[in-house]
């Protein structure tokens, strides 16, 4: 929501990646893949097309933009207290700087803003009454065999993210690479590409796949050089017991993917915690 009311209050305008680490997550030390994280879930809540934005452009190398037209709520609009002192007056007048032909006028409002708001909260109160909920002996699933892996599908987090192929494509050379170590069950990708883009514990999804453990990652991208980010994580704890990120030449992508998921399989290997001989 601050991420959605900073953009708002600066529509037209393209906000640097510093500024809104500034102002969104002021006081609190966090790496720009928190704003890249931040602005893919905020486009999927939106139904937003990165490609084709109706929301929120990226600006490649300088940062993001509110594309659509922000103009002031209706006078009997209820607004929460704690969100209504977030846009100033001066900062929800329309702007006339956009080009009239290079944004769709969709007029996001503070009664939009309103609305999500409510969502958001109600959201949270469902999980949170859920979750104090005792499950019952019977719903409780039993231990999944230790020499378990789950990949899901790898996050596109470049700007332009259209890397989104690669991406699909590390996950599944990295199914194919562990699924040959001897004794280590691996789900095929048909039931890992199922949870793309869906925000689901780790817990629930290690409980569905029947597995211990969770690889997941992501993909950035700076001139000719891509980084891929892996991680380990244990199902019942959530822990990261294990995590590296691989740099590398973007010239010959099928190379780069095989080197990298034999780097990955090699690491789970040797790993003291996630053993597997």
């Amino acid at each position: 929501m601050r991420l959605l009311l900073c953009l708002a209050e600066h529509a037209g305008q393209v906000v640097s990646i510093d500024e809104l680490l500034n102002h969104v997550w002021t006081g609190v030390t966090v790496s720009p893949d928190s704003v890249y994280q931040a602005v893919t879930s905020l486009r999927r809540l939106l139904g937003d097309d990165p490609k084709h934005p109706a929301y929120i452009a990226t600006v490649p190398r300088l940062g993001y933009r509110m594309v659509a037209t922000v103009g002031p709520g209706s006078p009997s609009t209820t607004v929460d207290p704690s969100t209504q002192s977030a846009v100033s007056p001066s900062a929800i007048v329309p702007t006339a700087a956009q080009p009239a032909g290079s944004r769709l006028r969709i007029g996001l409002t503070l009664t939009a803003i309103g609305v999500l708001c409510l969502v958001l909260v109600a959201i949270f109160l469902f999980h949170g009454k859920t979750e104090k909920q005792p499950l019952p002996v019977a719903s409780v699933a039993p231990p999944q065999p230790q020499r378990s892996i789950a990949v899901l599908p790898f996050l596109d987090l470049t700007q332009e993210m259209n890397e989104e192929p690669f991406a699909d494509g590390m996950t599944e050379e990295l199914i194919d690479k562990l699924s040959k170590i001897p004794g280590l069950r691996v789900p095929g990708a048909t039931s890992s590409f199922y949870f793309k883009g869906k925000r689901i514990p780790v817990a629930e999804i290690a409980r569905n796949l029947g597995v211990s453990y969770v690889l997941d990652g992501s993909v950035r991208k700076s001139g000719d050089r891509l980084r891929v980010a892996a991680r380990l994580v244990r199902a019942d704890n959530g822990y990261v017991v294990w995590s590296e990120t691989y740099d590398r030449p973007f010239h010959d992508i099928l190379m780069v993917q095989d080197n990298i998921a034999g780097e990955v399989a090699k690491a789970l290997r040797a790993s003291t915690e996630f053993k597997v001989h």
